[in-house]
């Protein structure tokens, strides 16, 4: 959670140093002022903080500058902010609309369903036993699809964890310098492996691995993770930075095994 969700003078602080690097260096404090609603001492006060924390330095009077710490500091707000963004709008406002959901047994429209995740997927069983409810709009059999609208409540479910196993590309030696006992075994305990690179595949085939794609491995990973699955990535070196830049993209926590 973004510590601007937390507290007003995180809040403040964000705002003043985000003002602060767009204006940087002739810095008119009268003009953050007016920009974030406060006073131009409480700007002055928020900006002596922001230097004795080493997040901004003073050039001069009136001339400021953010350091690298302060740019790290506030990537790492803002992408929290960002995830609480996407949360809202995907888990939250989509509560308003209909989704689809794999009936557990024959459903009909107008039941009130329970919801739960199961390997990635929304399941609806009929009744209001869990935590999270809806109310099916169609008919169904078990196993088939229904759409479902009027949620409550929150789906149980913890994130999923992302390894990704890096092995070395074909000019190294490739799937025949890994160690495919240890590889297999790591891959056995995922929900669902993807590839990354021609060494990937062929390491995966070689140990009867099944991938679900190697197209947006990372994306994929990602999308999974936030479902509560644990992925596997099996990428080749030359791939694996590509990778971990969609999963840091998606402000997913991983993993990386070297070869």
């Amino acid at each position: 959670m973004s510590g601007a969700l937390e507290d007003k003078r995180t809040a403040t602080r964000l705002r003043i140093l985000a003002e602060i690097a767009e204006r940087q260096p002739a810095v008119s404090q009268g003009e953050i002022a007016e920009a974030v609603g406060v006073t131009s001492q409480a700007v002055s006060e928020y900006i002596r903080g922001l230097v004795e924390d080493e997040l901004v330095e003073k050039e001069g009077r009136s001339r400021y500058r953010v350091t690298k710490e302060g740019v790290d500091w506030l990537f790492r707000e803002v992408r929290a902010l960002q995830r609480f963004a996407d949360h809202v709008t995907d888990d939250v406002l989509e509560s308003v609309n209909e989704d689809a959901a794999i009936a557990t047994d024959d459903v009909s429209s107008g039941e009130t369903v329970t919801l739960s995740l199961r390997d990635g997927l929304l399941h609806a069983e009929p009744g209001e036993d869990g935590p999270a409810v809806g109310v099916a709009t169609t008919d169904a059999e078990a196993g088939g699809d229904v759409s479902v609208t009027g949620f409550e409540g929150v789906i149980e479910m913890e994130p999923g964890a992302v390894s990704v196993l890096q092995i070395h590309p074909a000019r190294l030696g490739g799937s025949s310098e890994t160690d495919l006992d240890a590889f297999a075994e790591r891959c056995a305990e995922a929900d669902i492996v993807v590839a990354s690179g021609v060494e990937a595949v062929v390491a995966c085939r070689k140990e009867d691995v099944e991938v679900a794609t190697w197209f947006a491995p990372g994306e994929v990973a990602a999308d999974a993770a936030a479902r509560g699955l644990d992925a596997v990535v099996v990428a080749s070196t030359d791939t694996s930075g590509r990778v971990t830049d969609a999963l840091r993209d998606a402000g997913v926590v991983f993993e990386v095994t070297e070869p």
